[in-house]
C-alpha cells in the first residue's frame, strides 16, 4: 500500500474498506476480512487493524458476530424518487 504520510494509516486502512463496501466488493451481508488478514494484506499492526474494524462498526458499516467476524451491515436504501 502507498502510505500518505499525513493521514493516520487506520484512516486510509479504513478508507479502502469503505470503498470496496461502497463499491460492492464486499456487499451487505458478507464477511469482511479479519484483522490478521488486514494486517497481512497491508502491514499494518493488529491493533491497527482491529480499530479499523472497530471504526467500520461504529460508523454502522459492518456488525460482529462474536466468534464468527465482522460483516458488512445492509445499508438504507436511498429513497425513492416517485
Amino acid at each position: 500500500m502507498d502510505w500518505q504520510p499525513e493521514i493516520p494509516r487506520w484512516r486510509q486502512v479504513y478508507s479502502l474498506l469503505e470503498e470496496r463496501i461502497d463499491s460492492g466488493v464486499y456487499p451487505p451481508g458478507t464477511r469482511l476480512p479479519s484483522a490478521l488478514d488486514i494486517q497481512t494484506e497491508t502491514g499494518i499492526s493488529p491493533v491497527t487493524a482491529r480499530r479499523v474494524l472497530r471504526e467500520l462498526r461504529v460508523a454502522g458499516l459492518a456488525y460482529m458476530e462474536p466468534g464468527i467476524g465482522t460483516f458488512v451491515a445492509r445499508l438504507p436504501e436511498p429513497p425513492s424518487s416517485d
